[in-house]
C-alpha cells in the first residue's frame, strides 16, 4: 500500500496534469486554418478519404458479454469512437452524432458503429447495456465495448488517438517491443495524431474524433464530433465506402 504522503503527492501530480491538459490540449486539437478559414496550403485534411494506417489487432467484450475482435468487423464499414458513461463533456455529443448515423443509415446492413469505453473499471457490460438502451442502439449495428484498460488505451493509440487518465501514476507502455520500432518510425510520415480533449471533471482525457474504417480494416478518415464542418464530410465519406468506392 502507498504511504499517505506518497498518495497525496500522486494526487497533486495527477491534478496538475489534468489542469494543464484542460488548458492546453483543447487548443491543440483545433485544426489549423489558413486564409479564409480553410486548411493552410499543403496541410493534411484528415476528413479527406485516404489511408492513414490499419486498425491494430484487438479483443474486447461487447455489452452482451460476447468477445469482439478486429476480425469480427472485417468486411464491414465502421465508425469507432472512445467515450465513457460518466463523461459530461464531449461524450454526449459523440453519442448523439452516432445515434443520428444509426438512424440515417438504418438500411446499411454492413455498417457498424463501435463505441469503446476508456473507463472500463466502471463501464462493465451491464453499465454499457444501460447506456446503449438510452440511445436506442441496435445491439447488432451499434456495439459498445469494454475490456482490459491497457488494451483499450493501446488500441486508441494504435488508432492515433490520445487517451490520458491522470489517476495513472504510470501510463501503460504500448510500444515496448523492438519489433514495433519500425512501425513507430513510419508513423512520423503520416498525419499527426488526433490529440485529446478533456473528459468529465478531468477524470479521463480522450479524443473526440470519430474514426472511419473500411472493410479491410484500414483507417480512411477522422472526423471531429464537435465540429459541424467535419461531420458534414463524414456522410459522403461513409456513402463512398459503403458503395465500394
Amino acid at each position: 500500500m502507498l504511504r499517505p504522503r506518497r498518495r497525496l503527492l500522486l494526487a497533486i501530480i495527477g491534478g496538475l496534469a489534468a489542469a494543464v491538459a484542460v488548458a492546453v490540449v483543447p487548443a491543440l486539437v483545433r485544426p489549423a486554418r489558413g486564409p479564409g478559414g480553410g486548411p493552410p496550403p499543403g496541410a493534411t485534411v484528415l476528413e479527406n478519404l485516404d489511408v492513414y494506417g490499419s486498425v491494430p489487432p484487438f479483443s474486447l467484450v461487447d455489452r452482451s458479454g460476447r468477445t469482439v475482435s478486429r476480425d469480427d468487423l472485417r468486411g464491414t464499414v465502421w465508425v469507432t469512437n472512445f467515450i465513457y458513461t460518466e463523461c459530461t463533456e464531449t461524450c454526449p455529443t459523440q453519442s448523439l452524432q452516432l445515434a443520428r448515423l444509426h438512424g440515417e443509415f438504418a438500411d446499411a446492413s454492413d455498417l457498424r458503429l463501435v463505441s469503446i469505453t476508456v473507463d472500463p473499471g466502471r463501464d462493465t457490460p451491464e453499465v454499457l447495456a444501460r447506456y446503449a438502451e438510452r440511445h436506442g442502439a441496435d445491439p447488432h449495428r451499434w456495439l459498445f465495448l469494454t475490456g482490459d484498460k491497457r488494451d483499450i488505451h493501446c488500441l486508441a493509440r494504435g488508432l492515433r488517438l490520445s487517451v490520458v487518465d491522470p489517476a495513472d501514476a504510470t501510463p501503460p507502455a504500448c510500444d515496448g517491443s523492438a519489433a514495433r520500432l519500425s512501425a513507430l518510425a513510419l508513423a512520423w510520415l503520416a498525419p499527426g495524431p488526433a490529440l485529446a480533449t478533456h473528459g468529465s471533471q478531468g477524470l479521463v482525457m480522450h479524443s473526440a474524433r470519430l474514426v472511419l474504417v473500411d472493410r479491410a480494416g484500414r483507417i480512411r478518415a477522422y472526423h471531429l464530433a464537435t465540429e459541424a464542418d467535419s461531420l458534414e464530410r463524414l456522410r459522403p465519406n461513409l456513402e463512398a465506402l459503403l458503395a465500394g468506392r
